[in-house]
């Protein structure tokens, strides 16, 4: 017996607020190449080819970014791009993913992924993919993908796990005992000395058929939205069936709806090198810093400055005599921000957007 065809879900859908004014509504994070020569979007999609096609690759994205999400990924047959109609969280995405890929193959396994991760040791990612795609499609597991941390940190989330599972393979897997929060620095301390808790990658694996059993059992209408739209995938009624099921759904996160309820969750332990590049103080993990550990992107000069992030490839940007700042300088817009208030970025683009005046740079 043949095993089950792999397909791939990434979620593209996010606005990337805390990366304005670099990111706006218009060319959100994914579209950028922040850290690399690539968009996060197109870096995705090349690093699951070895084990996932790009025919059998799925983006979900907003309505209104699916031009350019075409026009970053080439080589992704058109109809795989799909715009929702409005966000409803990641639970909805999730559902629709397996809608699309069900449509397909009825018996595939498929992975969930986010447009906004970077990652190192290639390898190794393509191996613990491979693993525990093979795992789901031989058991009714939910797998989700921790990272074993390099140090504490408060702004991911964590798993904690319990036994170690016998799976066929080099990659290890443990039952999952609970998901813990975001912690503060106290908390996430304990975290990485327990030895059990792990970064929680927000990457999931599984067959159609165990996450729609799920979704059956906590998510009913996530189930009748599926039912409702798979006839039309393919037809000119799409989008419209799907504007109209959406509106009837709530928002709520896979996590919340699905892995805080189930009890057949599993941990692969991703031993590679991982970031979820949230806002700008993440990119220092991606760039060499001066002297003064200051992180310099573009045309900058800093004199008797340290720990500061600048990043402005358009034009000069000089700084003196500053610290711990982020000063970004990107489509005609100044930010400057102190790095620890980096979080509270988005609460500005929505003091923003509450003016009135500034939709062009949003």
């Amino acid at each position: 017996m043949s095993e089950p065809e792999q397909y791939a879900v990434i979620m593209a859908g996010g606005r990337g607020e805390r990366f304005w004014p670099m990111s706006t509504s218009k060319r959100p994070k994914q579209l950028l190449d922040l850290v690399g020569d690539k968009p996060l979007i197109a870096e995705s999609v090349e690093r699951v080819k070895a084990v996932i096609p790009p025919e059998r690759v799925f983006v979900i994205t907003n309505q209104d970014l699916v031009a350019a999400t075409c026009d970053a990924l080439p080589d992704l047959p058109v109809e795989n791009i799909i715009g929702e109609p409005m966000g409803r969280d990641t639970a909805a995405a999730v559902a629709l993913g397996c809608a699309l890929v069900e449509a397909k193959s009825p018996h595939a396994v498929f992975a969930v992924m986010t447009a906004d991760h970077v990652m190192g040791d290639l390898p190794v990612f393509e191996r613990t993919l491979q693993d525990a795609m093979l795992f789901a499609s031989r058991e009714d597991v939910l797998i989700t993908m921790g990272i074993t941390p390099t140090h504490p940190d408060t702004g991911f989330g964590y798993i904690r796990v319990a036994e170690k599972r016998d799976v066929p393979g080099e990659s290890t897997f443990f039952d999952v005992k609970k998901f813990e929060e975001k912690p503060d620095l106290s908390r996430a301390r304990s975290f990485v000395k327990s030895g059990e808790c792990y970064w929680n990658s927000g990457m999931f694996i599984w067959s159609v058929a165990s996450v729609r059993e799920a979704l059956v059992k906590f998510c009913p209408p996530l189930t009748r939205m599926m039912d409702v739209v798979m006839p039309t995938i393919g037809t000119e009624a799409f989008d419209r069936v799907l504007r109209k099921e959406y509106e009837n759904l709530s928002k709520i996160s896979v996590d919340y709806a699905l892995m805080e309820k189930a009890d057949n969750i599993v941990m692969a332990v991703g031993e590679f090198k991982w970031d979820d590049v949230g806002s700008w103080p993440a990119i220092v993990n991606h760039f060499e810093q001066d002297e003064q550990q200051n992180t310099r992107i573009g045309t900058t000069e800093l004199l008797n400055s340290s720990g500061n992030i600048v990043y402005s490839r358009d034009r000069l940007t000089a700084c003196l005599g500053v610290e711990d700042l982020i000063v970004v300088q990107a489509e005609g817009v100044t930010l400057v921000c102190a790095k620890d208030q980096a979080q509270n970025i988005k609460q500005l683009v929505k003091a923003l957007h509450e003016r009135g005046d500034c939709s062009d740079v949003l």
